[in-house]
């Protein structure tokens, strides 16, 4: 298989695939709105959605430094699905039944966010196949039962778990021994969502300004190079970048991921290979990967390469390791040795915000009209829209327009969590416990025995993650 014409960088594939929009104009000087949103993704987006529907005549104004889907919502892997990242964490602070209705309505947001899609007309590749995550080493076979008994316990009782003759008949994994698979997952072109949720919004009245990086947000405030919006609320829809504002530098960490996609695959290899339901699909990994059959029939599959980059640094064009794009490929290989010699087209990354906790949430304090969303750890394709909805309530709330809400009494909303350590502290952490990922799935893939290997569980005690 080579790489050597691999376009490496270019945003991503789907911008690849689908071109760059045409450019917005910038902020033109000092303005007023409603609501500003910072940030041109998933996040702010559905939120400028959201409250337009709610309440048409608010003037709101999103503001996005580079262009819309510039982010992870331009690079992520088109996984919309049920996942959440904290909800453990959150059983344990608010209680399980809390928890259960966090879960349930992620379980919800996907039927939301394809019944939008198809309401507004935005045709985004979607596939609702379910995720189906595999196990291949006895250690993952276990961690997979584990799981499968969990998500079961937080109300999936629509999950079903599979044997390795299951498995294989869904999708032909070389090695897999078993499989959970649940319905409330679906395939996306993560570029064609994001470019026709802008034009919907734009459509809605909602004024957006590209090329206008935000330095700084304050009370009733965003500061931009072209002038200052004031607005009553101000809402922070960043993820990964947010470090690049003032004062935000260790809020959340910056993570990389990485993606490759194969040139199209024809019929004899995916007669092997099966996927014929188009599932999203994981395994239980430590430095897990995740992967997509496209509407055009590439596989498109993610995974860690470089975690992070020293002093929360953000990357410009998606360009990735040439070290990277290789592990991914080998993964690609030994996932199914079919595809040896496929060429590999593009090659990405980009980053996802993670708080010290790993615990996404969503906040508004009434004291000051700011708000934010994010932390997402790479399952924001979904909760997005969830974050979307619930800052559209906690405005309404606070505006005397509503009530309290179900999503405004969710357990996430309004979670605080402690900054990262400084440098070099936090770029020693991140490297060290992914590199104890790493060498504990080599050690796992090679051993007969089911447990984790305690590096592994050594890994995430220190990284906070249980």
């Amino acid at each position: 298989m080579s790489t050597v014409s691999t376009v490496n960088g270019g945003i991503s594939f789907w911008y690849a695939d689908q071109g760059t929009p045409p450019a917005r104009e910038p902020l033109p000087g000092d303005s007023s709105a409603d609501v500003c949103i910072v940030g041109g993704g998933y996040t702010g987006l559905w939120t400028a959605y959201y409250l337009k529907k709610a309440v048409p005549f608010l003037n709101i104004t999103v503001l996005e430094a580079k262009f819309c889907g510039y982010g992870a919502s331009g690079r992520n892997g088109g996984w919309l699905y049920n996942g959440i990242a904290g909800r453990d964490r959150y059983a344990k602070l608010h209680g399980h039944e809390a928890a259960v209705r966090l879960q349930q309505a992620m379980n919800d947001t996907v039927d939301e966010v394809v019944r939008i899609a198809a309401e507004e007309d935005i045709d985004a590749d979607v596939h609702q196949g379910g995720v189906l995550e595999v196990a291949y080493t006895p250690a993952q076979l276990a961690r997979l039962k584990d799981f499968h008994s969990v998500e079961v316990a937080f109300g999936e009782t629509d999950r079903v778990l599979h044997g390795a003759r299951e498995t294989c008949a869904r999708v032909n994994v070389t090695g897999a021994v078993g499989s959970t698979w649940t319905p409330h997952g679906a395939r996306l072109h993560p570029v064609k969502l994001v470019k026709g949720l802008a034009s919907t919004v734009e459509a809605l009245g909602v004024t957006i300004h590209e090329s206008t990086p935000v330095t700084a947000i304050e009370p009733k405030h965003a500061r931009t190079p072209y002038g200052t919006v004031r607005a009553p609320y101000v809402l922070r829809c960043t993820e990964g970048f947010t470090a690049n504002l003032k004062g935000q530098r260790r809020t959340w960490l910056p993570m990389n991921s990485s993606m490759i996609a194969t040139e199209p695959l024809p019929p004899t290899l995916w007669d092997a290979i099966g996927w014929e339901g188009r599932e999203t699909l994981g395994d239980m990994a430590h430095a897990y990967m995740y992967a997509q059959r496209t509407a055009d029939d590439r596989i498109a599959l993610g995974g860690r390469g470089v975690p992070y980059h020293f002093g929360s640094a953000t990357d410009n064009d998606g360009r990735t390791q040439r070290a990277t794009i290789e592990a991914l490929r080998d993964i690609l290989v030994r996932l199914f040795p079919v595809t040896a010699g496929v060429r590999i087209d593009h090659a990405w990354s980009g980053v996802l915000g993670v708080p010290r906790d790993w615990c996404a949430t969503v906040a508004l304090d009434r004291s000051t009209g700011l708000g934010w969303a994010g932390g997402y750890v790479g399952s924001g394709v979904a909760t997005t829209n969830l974050a979307a909805r619930t800052l559209r309530d906690l405005i309404q709330q606070d505006s005397g327009q509503s009530g309290p809400t179900e999503l405004t009494t969710l357990p996430w909303v309004g979670h605080k969590v402690r900054k990262w350590e400084p440098e070099p502290f936090r770029w020693l952490g991140v490297h060290g416990m992914y590199a104890a990922y790493r060498a504990a799935d080599r050690r796992e893939l090679s051993s007969p025995r089911p447990g984790t290997d305690p590096v592994a569980k050594a890994a995430d005690r220190l990284a906070g993650r249980h």
